[in-house]
Order: structure tokens, then sequence, then C-alpha cells
């Protein structure tokens, strides 16, 4: 429930504030596809897994004896998380290993970190 104080007292806004803003603002599909990155790093597992291969490039066995979970979630996990780009992988013989898709993913949770550790 909002306070009285957290509200301005007077109806004024500052129209070249609004409109400098509104001019700048991302496209609805910018701000769609950002809005799913963070739904999908809102889950747990996915958002462990992320930190996990932040450390190091793991398959999915690695994965499923760290999180405690069968090979199948791990992979329905990963999926989704390459879905959105946040992981990928690169194959060796018959082995898949993952990986954070880029630093981009890593500052994401970094800041994450910091914000609720501070």
């Amino acid at each position: 429930m909002m306070k009285e104080s957290d509200v301005c007292q007077v109806r004024f806004s500052d129209q070249k504030k609004v409109d400098s803003l509104l001019a700048q603002q991302k496209n609805p599909r910018t701000m769609s596809a950002l809005a799913e990155i963070f739904r999908v790093l809102a889950d747990p597992t996915r958002l462990r897994i992320c930190m996990f291969l932040a450390q190091a490039e793991l398959c999915v066995c690695d994965l499923a004896a760290i999180l405690g979970v069968s090979d199948s979630a791990v992979s329905h996990q990963l999926r989704i998380l390459r879905t959105q780009r946040l992981v990928k992988y690169r194959r060796d013989g018959k082995m898949a290993f993952y990986s954070l898709d880029d630093e981009h993913v890593q500052s994401l949770i970094d800041q994450g970190l910091e914000h609720v550790e501070e």
C-alpha cells in the first residue's frame, strides 16, 4: 500500500523530461525479450546452473551431480537457457559441454549478486 508521502502532493509533470524519455524508450519487442531473460533467470535452478557455468565448462552429467537432479531435468533447464542465448554448448566426440553464452550473462549475475549482498 502506498503512503501519501510516497507520491507527489501536486499534479505536475515535466513535459521535456517526459518527451525525452519517451523518445529514448526501447521498442516493445526488445522490452519483451529483456523481460523474458529475467523471467528465465528468476528460476533458482537455472540461476544456479548459470553460476556454475560461470566458473567452469560442464556437461549435463556434471551439472546433474552438482545439483542433485536427473540428467533429463538438467537438459530441460539447459534447453530453456539456450533458447534465451544465455548458455551455449560445444561438442567433443559424444560429449556436449556447456558454458555461458558471453560475458553479458556473467555481468547480469555479478550485478544481481552485488545488489543483493550490499
